[in-house]
């Protein structure tokens, strides 16, 4: 069987495996997938474990342009190095009010600063944070460790060997970033890091935790995890 004639099936297969996913879905996870159906299940399940990666990211780009034209309220994203099936993003009111997930706020103003520091200087001491934002984040922190948004990714080689912090996949996934090369305004934003340090100001990012929580996912609209902070 050729890969034209295959591709039709292809992209159901694809679908379907992007529908039962709980995480994005990489090329080679697919192809890993089809191999294994391969050989459990032998006979014509074979002949597709025979696709290479290029033709499966063929078919899922394919697939992308069906949802698209079908106007299925459905499309593929591209998140955190994986392909991901979703709802559209203008169908968001509708989906928010069949879960009953229209709240607005998913995370504090001090948990979104926090992590937007750590997402822009990573790997980065629980000082660093500190020092730009003015205020103890011990408390912040945690909760983001506990949410899976944050997680420590290396021990300093300063005295005491304190940990540093980085972000998760779980974080791509939230915010539905490819990688972090996908954040908004990297380079601006941390100008304005380095300014704020030297000019002592405690908010260096004045309108980075609305961008981040412009692209949180509705299905995780409810989630808080943190108290507000005290100085």
């Amino acid at each position: 069987m050729s890969n034209i004639e295959i591709l039709p099936e292809i992209k159901q297969i694809i679908g379907s495996l992007l529908f039962a996913a709980k995480k994005p879905l990489t090329v080679k996870e697919i192809r890993k997938t089809l191999v294994d159906a391969g050989q459990s299940y032998g006979g014509p399940y074979e002949e597709f474990a025979s696709l290479k990666e290029n033709d499966l990211l063929a078919a899922v780009e394919a697939l992308k342009v069906e949802l698209i034209q079908g106007s299925t309220g459905l499309c593929i994203a591209e998140v955190a190095h994986g392909f991901r099936l979703q709802n559209e993003v203008n169908c968001g009111p509708w989906v928010r009010a069949l879960l009953d997930k229209d709240r607005t706020a998913k995370l504090s103003k001090p948990a979104l600063e926090t992590l937007a520091i750590i997402a822009y200087r990573q790997p980065c001491l629980r000082s660093e944070i500190e020092s730009v934002r003015g205020v103890a984040v011990d408390h912040v922190l945690r909760n983001l460790i506990e949410m899976q948004l944050v997680k420590v990714v290396a021990r300093s080689e300063l005295p005491g060997r304190p940990w540093l912090f980085g972000t998760t996949q779980r974080f791509l996934e939230h915010f539905g970033l490819k990688g972090l090369d996908d954040l908004p305004g990297m380079e601006e934003l941390k100008r304005l890091v380095t300014d704020g340090e030297k000019t002592g100001g405690t908010k260096p990012f004045p309108d980075m935790e609305k961008e981040l929580e412009q692209r949180a996912l509705t299905e995780d609209e409810d989630e808080s995890g943190e108290a507000e902070e005290t100085d």
